[in-house]
C-alpha cells in the first residue's frame, strides 16, 4: 500500500458514509445553532450567560449556582442549575422566558452558516422533509428562518420547553418532530454540532450527522462517536449536486 493510499482511505471512505447518509434520508432534524447559523454571533452567548448569572444574583439566589455555572460562557448551564435544585418553581419559567427574549433579540444579529441557505433549499426543492430540533427556544429558531425566507422549509420546529429536562441529550424534540411529520426513525437524519446533539439521535433512533467550524469542535465530535463530520456544508451540497 502506497502512503498516498494510506492518506486517501480515510477521507474516501468517510466521503462514501456521507452520501449514504444522505441518499438515505428522506427527513432531516437540524439543530439550530450551529449547522443553520451562528445564533449568537452579535450578541455572544457569553456576555447572555454573564447577564442571566448576575439576575439570578439580584434575585438573591446565587447560591442555587455552582462555581462552574457561573462561569459558564453557556446560558443554558446556569438555566440547568436552578432548575436542577428548584424544578418547576415559578424562577425557572422567569429564567427561560427571560433567555427566549435574549435569543430572540440574538436573531437580528445571527450569521447564516456558510453554505445552509443554498444546502436547505436545494434539499427541500428535492422533496426531503425538515424539521428544527434544538434547545433554544422555538421562538428564536422560527423568528431566524422567517428572516432569511426559509420558513417554508421547515414547518416543524420544535426548541427548548419550561421543562429543563426534556432539553437534548434528551430526544424529546426529536421524537416530537418525527411523530409531527410522521417519519421513519430509519430515513430520518440529525445535524448537529454538539455531542448532545449526537446523544439525543442515537436515543431517537435516527441517523447522525456532526457539523463541525473548526478543529476542537470536530475533536468532541469524534471522541463521543460520531463517524461522520464535515467542516463544510458545501460537501452535503457537493453529493446532493452529485446525485442529481
Amino acid at each position: 500500500m502506497t502512503p498516498e493510499t494510506t492518506h486517501t482511505d480515510p477521507v474516501t471512505a468517510e466521503t462514501a458514509r456521507l452520501a449514504s447518509l444522505v441518499a438515505s434520508a428522506r427527513y432531516v432534524l437540524w439543530d439550530l445553532d450551529g449547522p443553520i447559523c451562528g445564533l449568537f454571533a452579535g450578541y455572544p452567548a457569553h456576555e447572555i450567560a454573564g447577564q442571566l448569572v448576575k439576575k439570578i444574583k439580584q434575585l438573591g439566589m446565587d447560591s442555587l449556582l455552582t462555581a462552574q455555572e457561573r462561569s459558564s460562557n453557556d446560558p443554558h448551564d446556569a438555566l440547568r442549575g436552578v432548575h436542577e435544585r428548584r424544578p418547576g418553581s415559578d424562577l425557572v419559567l422567569e429564567l427561560e422566558e427571560w433567555l427566549t427574549r435574549r435569543e430572540l433579540k440574538a436573531v437580528g444579529t445571527a450569521m447564516p452558516t456558510p453554505y445552509a441557505d443554498p444546502l436547505i433549499r436545494t434539499w427541500s426543492a428535492l422533496g426531503v422533509r425538515f424539521a428544527i430540533t434544538t434547545n433554544n427556544a422555538a421562538l428564536a429558531a422560527t423568528a431566524y428562518v422567517e428572516s432569511r425566507g426559509l420558513a417554508d422549509c421547515f414547518p416543524h420546529v420544535y426548541g427548548r420547553t419550561p421543562n429543563l429536562d426534556l432539553m437534548k441529550p434528551n430526544p424529546h424534540c426529536l421524537e416530537e418532530a418525527l411523530k409531527a411529520m410522521g417519519a421513519v426513525p430509519a430515513a430520518t437524519l440529525m445535524i448537529g454540532d454538539a455531542a448532545t446533539d449526537l446523544e439525543a439521535a442515537q436515543q431517537a433512533g435516527v441517523a447522525f450527522l456532526g457539523y463541525a467550524r473548526n478543529g476542537g469542535k470536530e475533536q468532541i465530535l469524534r471522541d463521543a462517536g460520531a463517524e461522520v463530520v464535515v467542516g463544510s456544508l458545501e460537501q452535503v451540497l457537493d453529493v446532493l449536486h452529485s446525485r442529481h
